[in-house]
C-alpha cells in the first residue's frame, strides 16, 4: 500500500512540473519577448555577444526554471545582476509563455 501510495505521489509531482511548461502559450509569448530580442538575437538565434546564450530551441522547463531562478535570486553568477533586473516584472504566466515561444522556435 505504501508503495502504491509513493507511486502516486511521485507521479503527481512529475505531472505538476511537466503541466507547468506545457501551461505556456507560445503565440503569447512571442510578444512578450521583445525585450530578450535586444540581447539574444531575433527569434533568440543570434545572441550580440559570444557570452550570451541562444535561446530558440532551448527545451521549455530548462527556459522557465532558469527565468524562475533570475527572479527568484536562486540563479547567481554570471550575467545574473543582468537577467534579474530583465526578469523582475515579468509574471509566472509570462515567464511560461516565453518559455514556450523560444522552445517553439527551431
Amino acid at each position: 500500500m505504501k508503495k502504491v501510495l509513493l507511486t502516486a505521489m511521485i507521479g503527481v509531482a512529475m505531472g505538476a512540473q511537466v503541466g507547468s511548461a506545457m501551461a505556456g502559450d507560445a503565440q503569447a509569448g512571442a510578444s512578450k519577448a521583445a525585450s530578450c530580442m535586444a540581447c539574444h538575437g531575433a527569434e533568440g538565434a543570434a545572441p550580440i555577444m559570444p557570452g550570451y546564450p541562444k535561446l530558440n530551441g532551448q527545451d521549455a522547463v530548462y527556459l522557465e526554471q532558469t527565468l524562475t531562478g533570475f527572479k527568484d535570486g536562486s540563479r547567481t553568477g554570471g550575467q545574473a545582476a543582468l537577467m534579474t533586473a530583465q526578469v523582475a516584472s515579468l509574471s509566472a504566466q509570462d515567464i511560461k509563455d516565453i518559455a514556450a515561444y523560444f522552445a517553439s522556435v527551431k
